[in-house]
């Protein structure tokens, strides 16, 4: 019978997802057949199942973490936002309805017979499931009707560990203050509590950990040191992105969209040591010395497009294509490059026909129906062969796609202009291909120095060595009950 174990954090980001993931491996190595299970999460960074279903890319992560393909059942609700009220709801992998949030307090009771439902088939397959709770218990206000962390566990009967960031300062206030304000059935869910994200001499906080078992009657299950590679591993959150290390050699400027989607391709091309990849923020400029400019995925791409162009980056990168500079767009940003958008439904807003950047001639028409698939494909001019995923609205059409540079089965895909320096393309997950990921740096004037799923690999097996080192595995184990 399978047992399950839910982390908690004091906040949001306090690292939930990467202690999930290296208990996952950790607990693999172990023998265990482990899963991933994350009720609800609010992401537009999505993976996509075999069986064509979007689930969070930090469970699809975990999932690798554990050595078993993602399934839909590990993350049966995902929130799209879309505006700053609404989002889209996929539920179990499917799109379940774009609503406010005053409408998605309404549809709450469905939904929980639908993460149970997905919670139970995980626990037929496998001997541990290790759950990721959203946000904080701590937000009381949210309890009616909470689907992401007490609401659940209590619907589940699963027990908790709760985590605090000391990194952020007030840990001890942190897990203690979360104590204070949960219900006592509540608080009595909690069996242990572990720090997370600690530097220097751990010794020296010995007394803050005993201090905090004292205080709440819970386990000490382990002070986490910081995890200092974890930049290597996908990001899972728009909180997480940020430009990487300065490194010289080639630039590759990336504007921060306000819905900015599926940005998982950059996390490739911030590990070459080779490249420098520069987040740029509203306000600032697109540099000059950028050899690629990359528009990424848009969860609102026509929104997105105004946004650029008032940030007066549609001036900037008319610049840098004079310059002789190459552009990529992927999936939104792919529209985006074109001629028009043409939203005649009004899916994303009102009905309209909108002016893109201008620079493929392509037009794009929004139509309802969204695809979303895995996907192998090549890259025409090499040959080289490339995995990844399709998930978007939209058909694009246009005469610079008869130099379609990837082929995904008989089908051409993609755009490009006559020089070539100027292209665009559904297919999410180029750069963690090697080959292909080789050869374009190398058109580029750059060479690439690593083997990017190796690294991921390797990443993995550190962290679950870091996560066993300093957590109490075997009190962890202890403490799962089996999922009813």
């Amino acid at each position: 019978m399978a047992r399950a174990i839910m982390i908690q954090g004091t906040g949001s980001n306090v690292g939930k997802s990467m202690l999930v993931a290296g208990l996952a491996r950790a607990f693999r190595d172990r023998g265990l057949r482990v899963a991933p299970f994350k009720p609800q999460n609010m992401s537009n960074n999505a993976a996509v199942t075999e069986d064509g279903g979007e689930i969070g890319r930090a469970q699809a992560l975990q999932a690798r973490a554990a050595r078993i393909a993602p399934r839909i059942d590990m993350n049966p609700v995902l929130l799209k936002p879309e505006t700053d009220t609404g989002a889209q709801v996929i539920v179990q992998g499917q799109r379940f309805a774009t609503l406010s949030a005053r409408d998605y307090a309404r549809e709450k009771p469905k939904l929980m017979s639908a993460i149970v439902q997905s919670f139970q088939r995980l626990g037929a397959d496998h001997d541990l499931i290790v759950v990721e709770g959203a946000g904080s218990p701590a937000e009381v206000n949210l309890r009616a009707g909470d689907l992401a962390n007490m609401g659940f566990a209590e619907a589940a009967g699963v027990p908790v560990i709760l985590v605090g960031d000391i990194d952020r300062g007030g840990v001890i206030a942190q897990i203690v203050g979360t104590q204070a304000v949960l219900s006592d059935a509540d608080a009595a869910r909690i069996r242990g509590f572990a720090v997370n994200r600690f530097r220097g001499d751990p010794t020296l906080f010995d007394d803050g950990m005993t201090r905090i078992a004292e205080q709440t009657g819970w386990a000490s299950l382990g002070l986490v040191p910081w995890f200092h590679d974890a930049w290597k591993l996908p990001a899972e959150d728009v909180l997480d992105l940020s430009s990487g290390p300065e490194r010289g050699g080639i630039k590759v400027a990336v504007p921060r969209l306000n819905r900015i989607a599926n940005f998982d391709d950059l996390d490739p091309l911030t590990s070459e040591p080779g490249l420098e990849v520069q987040i740029i923020e509203a306000g600032q400029p697109l540099p000059g010395d950028a050899t690629l400019v990359l528009i990424p995925g848009s969860k609102a791409t026509i929104a997105d497009l105004e946004h650029f162009r008032a940030q007066g980056w549609d001036i900037d990168l008319a610049a840098h294509v004079r310059r002789g500079g190459h552009v990529l767009g992927l999936c939104g940003g792919y529209q985006m490059l074109g001629d028009w958008i043409d939203d005649p439904d009004g899916i994303e807003g009102r009905p309209g026909r909108h002016p893109g950047l201008g620079l493929l001639r392509i037009e794009t028409v929004m139509k309802p129906g969204k695809r979303v698939r895995l996907s192998a494909a090549h890259h025409v001019e090499t040959g080289e062969a490339v995995t990844g995923y399709e998930i978007h609205l939209g058909h694009t059409t246009g005469p610079d796609c008869d130099r379609a540079w990837l082929r995904i089965g008989d089908r051409p895909e993609g755009a490009a202009s006559a020089d070539g320096r100027v292209r665009g393309c559904y297919l999410h997950g180029l750069y963690g291909a090697d080959g292909f990921r080789r050869a374009d740096l190398a058109r580029m004037g750059a060479q690439s120095g690593i083997s990017y799923e190796a690294s991921v690999e390797e990443t993995l097996d550190k962290l679950a060595a870091h996560v066993a080192q300093h957590l109490d595995l075997d009190r962890i184990l202890e403490l799962a009950e089996p999922v009813a």
